[in-house]
């Protein structure tokens, strides 16, 4: 049965802060179509970023009001504080702090600096100021997905006279894609996919996030076992008996404790009972994945560990054999 083809190559065909396209190949005819629509999704709505949520403003009660020596009113300079762009470092929300006196126009530059916030836009003008107007506020940073309109916010020990914003957290402005023919592999297909960000995350960094959102979310059900290879199929043909070649390794008799696998992946193994490299050995993948919580990454784990070693899953081992192979390694010690 021909194998299904996937992706092996990217190439960045540009890329810069706030713009990157990248070009995945090769493709089944079809497939592309599937991949880009689920990398559009997952980088509209899932990549997380940072977004201002409340707004407290000195001497101002509520959105209508208006501050005195104030160009601007309050609902502009609300919309003006949507349009910064944040990089915040922390999981948890920030202060930032602006204290300005008239005459002089104000912008993000003013707030107060913060180790853990970065303003990537500090020359947004949030407010206008006459000779008898000053400015005071505090504003709210946080990071979050999607979008969240103020309405609809649980406010969560709001300060007195805060107002709560509608927050854009997501860094990224615009996803196109489309599939094209391979130029390397006739009859297959490329999937080229264009990412714009606000510049608080680079294209590469979201491509990869969207990338682990999607392993992470198929991962749960590669625990489902797997239809057995050929060899295995009942009244097909038998498979390789492994017994009759095999050499000394002495790898089988070591622990499979000595693997240095993940802490899941050895978990698994001690929990069905496999104790010794020859244990796991004779054990096929489609065993292996039958076990709760052995997924596909831990499969491919282990099947790279035992490749280096010159094992492989799904030998055969005749129990007569294995003894003389262990007799043999033992008094390879004792000479």
């Amino acid at each position: 049965m021909p194998q299904l083809v996937l992706p092996v190559r990217h190439e960045w065909l540009s890329s810069e802060r706030s713009h990157g396209k990248i070009a995945i190949e090769p493709f089944e005819p079809g497939f592309a179509l599937t991949v880009g629509n689920a990398y559009r999704r997952v980088l509209l709505s899932s990549i997380p970023g940072a977004a201002p949520t409340w707004v407290k403003i000195e001497g101002v009660l509520h959105e209508f009001s208006h501050t005195q020596g104030v160009t601007e009113d309050t609902l502009d300079i609300i919309l003006n504080l949507r349009k910064l762009v944040f990089a915040v470092a922390i999981n948890r929300p920030k202060l930032l702090r602006l204290k300005v006196p008239g005459p002089r126009t104000v912008t993000a530059r003013d707030f107060e600096p913060d180790a853990d916030v970065e303003i990537l836009t500090p020359d947004v003008v949030l407010a206008t100021l006459d000779k008898d107007g000053s400015l005071e506020m505090e504003v709210c940073v946080e990071r979050g997905r999607g979008y969240q309109a103020a309405e609809k916010r649980e406010p969560e020990a709001l300060p007195i006279n805060a107002m709560l914003i509608d927050s854009d957290f997501s860094p990224i402005k615009r996803v196109n894609f489309h599939v094209e023919p391979s130029k390397q592999e006739p009859g297959l297909e490329r999937l080229v996919i264009e990412v714009w960000t606000n510049g608080s995350m680079t294209p590469e960094v979201a491509v990869g996030e969207a990338s682990r959102i999607l392993e992470d979310s198929f991962e749960l059900l590669t625990e489902f076992p797997q239809a057995p290879p050929p060899e295995e199929q009942p009244g097909g043909e038998p498979g390789v008996d492994t017994a009759a070649r095999v050499e000394l390794n002495e790898h089988l008799f070591r622990n499979v404790d000595e693997l240095e696998l993940s802490v899941r992946a050895s978990n698994c193994l001690k929990t069905a009972n496999i104790r010794t490299i020859a244990d796991l050995v004779q054990k096929t993948e489609s065993e292996l994945l039958k076990n709760k919580n052995f997924g596909k990454k831990s499969l491919n784990e282990i099947k790279t560990i035992l490749g280096e070693m010159g094992l492989s899953l799904g030998m055969r081992l005749d129990p007569e054999e294995l003894e003389r192979l262990r007799t043999q390694y033992e008094r390879s010690f004792e000479s």
